[in-house]
């Protein structure tokens, strides 16, 4: 299917109601009315397949100036010049205005033919030109054929409106980004990809297509997709793209293969207007709105206890609800946070799938034993919180501390009580396990199955080697709840950034994170994305034009290096005048100088960011 001739819509993609709506020339010519008389094509026919978006009839030679496009004129020809400059000029005006066609009914003016002249200057300028040998009444192709263009708008209008109905209906359910992709697929038989802003897919569909060839490269083949616009269709590469974003904070692309030319996908040889560019902006669109708002909703399907305190802990988080409304709700609760020292925790498994475990109920199973041991833990060291799942790996508490000066030994003593929390479940202990956001509220315990971490973690896991190790972390204290927010998110970036760390320590603190793993843990922060882009977007746009010359590891081994350049050029098993040929190649690539010292380390933080978005 081959875009064809249309305006431009607001989201900057072709408009494809010309292509995908209305009937071709080819197509008219196989109406009943029409074939009754007798059509004959005399020129342009490789011009058969535009579009007619209305027929018109007309009997005058200056006709042309009434005219907007797109149009199948139905003449008889009484009206017309009778010299051949005429004709010329009268065939020069449809085409540059850009009907689709011109059709001549024989017998009133030409009886066995269009004239010769007529003929050559449709085919100079390839406008389809067609005779009528009997008689027809023009009324009878005018209704055929509007009728034609109204049911396919009708067909258009319903496939649109199911469109918005189904990714309404995926928003209210609460859809994940799979679901989304995989109905995006189905409605538009096209693949489908999601990426972040620095090209790592998050989520495909291939649309019955190998994701093996879908997926290969497809870094550097992204990089190479540069739409005009927020949604734009890249014709030399044939994906339409989107921005994926809510609230001005854009975090990815969403991008759908549509070929420009070729093979149709098996959905759209199903339904003719499947592949509607207009249909499918709308479709990929709606697939990018319905991902951010799922992004920004959190479904919580927990009992009401539970749900209080991850509702406390993710108002802090997320800023949802007013801190002194928190303070008084966690008071009801029996947490007194106000005029305490508070420290944000964070507890999660080192592994997000250990070995033996798959699946969502695995995950949710080994969610809800980490935070029944981390209630359990915060009984045994006497110490008050908030706590609760935050995430789907991580367990997060807010301890209330009376006297700041007790912190370190808190800490201590809740690391302490975890470890050996998780030593008797391994030793196989059936007594129950309680969730301090139950016990806290007054609520019944928690009990866990017997056994149930036992077989999930061993003993060995609980001591920090294994797939069932986990990580505690801390943020720094805050002595107001206005501030507990701050120690919250540091904790859980010193978790995520300790997943790098092989060390076994009781508690990891901000000290304990380096700059690769600080970027580790700020991987999938759009900022971030963005800086990379901006540091190196444009090195790695040429990498990806060429492959053979990968100026990203030479600028890797000159910046590893220290900036010594017959070092690197050793490293990087280059001649020194080659090496040097390379850096002055990149430096013209980044309008860098490399040998500043405040470029130098801008572009080795973006290297050390780049392989953090990078590994998972």
């Amino acid at each position: 299917m081959t875009p064809r001739a249309g305006g431009k819509s607001s989201s900057g993609v072709t408009d494809g109601s010309v292509s995908a709506v209305f009937p071709t020339v080819r197509e008219v010519l196989a109406l009943g009315p029409v074939r009754h008389g007798a059509p004959r094509v005399v020129a342009g026919d490789e011009g058969l397949d535009r579009p007619v978006r209305w027929v018109h009839v007309a009997e005058v030679p200056d006709i042309a100036t009434l005219l907007g496009g797109g149009e199948l004129v139905l003449t008889t020809g009484i009206g017309l010049p009778g010299d051949d400059a005429g004709l010329r000029a009268f065939i020069g005006d449809l085409a540059d205005v850009g009907v689709s066609g011109l059709v001549v009914e024989l017998g009133r003016r030409y009886v066995s033919g269009v004239p010769r002249v007529m003929a050559a200057a449709a085919e100079r300028r390839g406008l389809p030109l067609v005779e009528l040998r009997r008689a027809t009444p023009f009324v009878r192709i005018t209704e055929a054929v509007h009728a034609l263009i109204v049911d396919a708008q009708l067909t258009e209008l319903r496939a649109t409106e199911e469109i918005h109905q189904r990714f309404n209906d995926l928003s209210v359910e609460g859809a994940d980004a799979a679901e989304v992709i995989r109905q995006a697929a189905e409605l538009s038989g096209c693949p489908v990809v999601l990426e972040n802003l620095s090209r790592q897919v998050l989520g495909y569909d291939p649309a019955g297509e190998s994701a093996e060839l879908l997926l290969d490269g497809w870094e550097q083949h992204s990089r190479r997709i540069r739409p005009a616009g927020r949604t734009a269709y890249d014709p030399d590469s044939g994906w339409l793209v989107t921005t994926v974003g809510a609230r001005g904070q854009d975090w990815g692309r969403l991008l759908l293969r549509w070929p420009a030319s070729g093979d149709v996908p098996s959905a759209q040889a199903v339904e003719p207007s499947a592949g509607s560019p207009t249909r499918l902006t709308i479709l990929i669109e709606r697939a990018a709105s319905t991902l951010a708002l799922g992004r920004l909703i959190r479904r919580d399907a927990e009992g009401l206890e539970r749900q209080i305190h991850r509702t406390l802990l993710t108002a802090l988080l997320d800023h949802s609800r007013p801190v002194d409304e928190v303070g008084l709700r966690a008071k009801a609760l029996g947490v007194v946070l106000d005029r305490r020292h508070l420290v944000g925790v964070m507890v999660r498994h080192r592994a997000d799938d250990p070995a033996g475990e798959v699946g969502p109920e695995a995950g949710q199973a080994r969610l809800r034993d980490l935070s029944e041991a981390v209630g359990q833990a915060l009984r045994e060291a006497k110490l008050t919180a908030l706590t609760s799942a935050v995430d789907d790996n991580s367990v997060g508490a807010l301890l209330a501390l009376t006297d700041p000066a007790a912190e370190d030994r808190a800490l201590s003593a809740f690391a302490n009580a975890l470890r050996q929390v998780r030593l008797d479940a391994g030793a196989g202990r059936t007594g129950p396990v309680v969730d301090a956001s139950r016990s806290s509220s007054g609520a019944e315990p928690f009990r866990a199955a017997p056994g149930v971490e036992a077989a999930r973690m061993g003993v060995e896991g609980a001591r920090g080697a294994g797939p069932g190790a986990v990580i505690v972390a801390a943020g720094s204290g805050v002595s107001t709840l206005r501030e507990a927010r701050r120690s919250l998110v540091e904790a859980r970036q010193i978790a995520e950034a300790a997943r790098r760390d092989r060390r076994d320590l009781p508690i990891f603190r901000l000290p304990h994170v380096g700059l690769a793993g600080l970027l580790h843990l700020l991987r999938d922060e759009p900022r971030l994305q963005t800086f990379v882009e901006r540091e190196l977007g444009a090195l790695l746009e040429y990498d990806a034009r060429h492959p053979r010359e990968r100026l990203l590891d030479t600028l890797r081994a000159y910046l590893e290096q220290g900036r010594n350049k017959s070092a690197a050029a050793a490293a990087a098993h280059l001649s020194r005048p080659a090496f040097y040929e390379r850096l002055a190649r990149i430096a013209r690539i980044l309008d860098v100088d490399l040998d500043s010292v405040e470029a130098a380390l801008s572009l080795h933080v973006a290297l050390l960011a780049l392989d953090a978005v990078r590994t998972p």
